[in-house]
């Protein structure tokens, strides 16, 4: 069931799946998609007795697309939002890159509010690009050329951008599909993201996470490295990170069954 909420002056589109289930998951997605990309945890999961509740950040998907907003801050005020909004209390929060490094900033600035377990899988963080006291990342230019080809020629930044998305093969149908969520975003909000992985870090987040938090990284990674996932590691108390060996960036799609499977292990453990 598809309805709005209203946020900060900003209406988010918050798909809810089974809302009568005891046991939530709140999905934050990564750029430049929206909660279409956990479409095959959508499938599953409600089946198995769990409510699946995915928003589309605002610019992304069927989400309001306002010029502004598009800093951690913001951005994780907008979940607080959806989660008093839906009174969501004891669930799994789970973030996809950008949305992982949503989850961060929310665990930080709201203390966890509601939050019993985080999943954070390719999460962009403490920061997406090399730093002087931060050799991992990537380059600094090659955000800029994301965001110069935003401005630009966005469906081709995007076309380029999903090719290096997935490890496993995937047919053309399924490109098509993938492409034609990153056209719902807004180019404002799809550059301005760009531009908050350049200005933001999330060390001192890191350090303030006190629920479990699973870990899960594709070891094929082209858009965040596999090094991240072992600083995050490294930064949060008694994480654990679970490598996917053939996975890259979506391992939610790549290894769809393993990543049900672990997802449902670690919040039932």
């Amino acid at each position: 069931m598809g309805y709005y909420v209203s946020v900060n002056d900003v209406n988010i589109y918050v798909e809810d799946l089974n809302p009568a289930a005891q046991k939530a998951i709140l999905f934050l997605h990564g750029w430049p998609g929206d909660h279409n990309l956990f479409e095959y945890q959508f499938d599953k999961l409600p089946h198995l007795g769990y409510r699946c509740v995915g928003m589309d950040t605002r610019g992304f998907g069927n989400s309001d697309k306002p010029f502004t907003g598009y800093d951690y801050d913001t951005l994780s005020d907008d979940v607080r939002g959806v989660v008093e909004a839906l009174g969501l209390h004891d669930f799994t929060l789970l973030g996809h890159s950008t949305g992982g490094a949503m989850a961060i900033r929310y665990m930080a600035r709201h203390k966890g509010y509601g939050v019993k377990k985080l999943v954070l899988a390719a999460a962009a963080a403490p920061s997406l690009i090399r730093r002087p006291n931060f050799p991992y990342g990537l380059d600094e230019a090659a955000i800029l050329q994301i965001i110069e080809e935003t401005l630009s020629d966005r469906p081709q930044m995007l076309r380029s951008f999903g090719s290096r998305f997935f490890f496993q093969h995937t047919s053309e149908a399924f490109s098509d599909w993938f492409f034609s969520l990153g056209l719902k975003a807004a180019g404002w909000a799809t550059a301005a993201v760009a531009q908050t992985w350049i200005r933001e870090v999330l060390f001192s987040d890191l350090e303030k996470i006190a629920v479990p938090t699973l870990i899960i990284q594709g070891r094929h990674d082209l858009i965040v490295p596999f090094a991240l996932s072992e600083v995050q590691q490294q930064m949060i108390q008694d994480a654990i990170l679970v490598p996917f060996e053939l996975s890259g960036h979506g391992a939610f799609y790549d290894q769809k069954d393993d990543f049900n499977e672990v997802l449902l292990r670690f919040i039932e453990s």
